[in-house]
């Protein structure tokens, strides 16, 4: 089997922000913009996005996924240039996308992300909704959705009954295949913050405990990330990255993406992780190489 190569970023906060209407800016977005306006709008810059794209690209991966939050207030105005730089990035069959909070942000434009994004967002049956499947040469790309409208001050995630019900159901199906199954989902297994966190994370974790995958994928947290979670036949690794657009800040590093090298041979699967991170000079270089499995 040839070796297959999965390219994963997260977190592009497309900038700039357009202009909100003044309507626009109540309840929830007002504190956002306020944030915006006074700090994120430093370090969250399109050319860092432009510079880290351009270097994925130039790795010539075999699929993207983009793991959520291409926006940042869910303004009517932001979906358009988002949806312009997805189609940038590559076409739906090369590029899966999954919603994050800053997507869902407020109730009056939380389908806009499925309406726009729908090509890069359905499963192989057509199906807009979630869990969906994607087969990508070995892979079976399986993307979830915690994507939901929250209070102001908070970023938590919901998956929910049904999409947890449907995803065992997908599991259960897709064990049967030889096939190498990656989780695509915007918020962490873990996290030690509350207002951050999936707050079904534990009902996930016990469902892939039993039925189990080969790969995780996720952003939200904005920083690298590796950590590994029980399943069925040995521990699973858990993939986070930065935010595809930061300027390092903070506690927070600077932009990066995952590469991701799938292969079988007849000890099993085999998957090596790259990172590639934004340097001095506006500079993509790497900066690991792992085996995780």
């Amino acid at each position: 089997m040839a070796p297959f190569t999965l390219a994963h970023l997260s977190d592009p906060h497309l900038p700039p922000l357009p202009k909100p209407r003044l309507i626009e800016l109540a309840g929830k977005r007002a504190l956002g913009y306020v944030n915006w306006t006074r700090n994120r709008h430093k370090y969250q810059r399109r050319e860092v996005l432009d510079a880290l794209v351009a270097d994925m690209r130039a790795q010539a991966p075999d699929h993207i996924a983009v793991t959520g939050d291409l926006v940042n207030l869910a303004l009517e105005a932001e979906f358009a240039p988002a949806l312009a730089w997805l189609e940038s990035v590559g076409p739906p069959e090369r590029v899966t996308a999954i919603p994050g909070n800053h997507d869902a942000y407020v109730r009056a434009t939380f389908h806009r992300f499925g309406e726009m994004f729908a090509p890069y967002l359905a499963g192989d049956d057509g199906r807009i909704g979630f869990p969906s499947v994607r087969r990508r040469g070995p892979l079976a790309l399986i993307s979830l959705s915690t994507a939901v409208p929250t209070l102001p001050l908070m970023a938590t995630g919901t998956l929910g009954p049904d999409q947890l019900a449907s995803l065992e159901q997908v599991l259960e199906r897709l064990a049967a295949e030889d096939v190498f199954r990656v989780l695509l989902v915007h918020h962490p297994l873990k996290s030690d913050a509350r207002q951050k966190r999936m707050t079904d994370a534990p009902a996930l974790l016990a469902l892939l405990k039993r039925q189990g995958v080969e790969l995780v994928l996720h952003g939200h947290d904005h920083v690298h990330s590796t950590i590994w979670v029980e399943g069925p036949n040995g521990n699973i690794p858990a993939l986070g990255v930065p935010s595809a657009s930061a300027l390092a800040h903070g506690r927070y590093p600077a932009a990066a993406y995952n590469l991701l090298t799938i292969e079988k041979d007849n000890a099993g699967w085999r998957c090596e992780q790259t990172v590639r991170s934004l340097g001095a000079g506006f500079q993509i270089g790497q900066i690991k190489h792992a085996r995780l499995i």
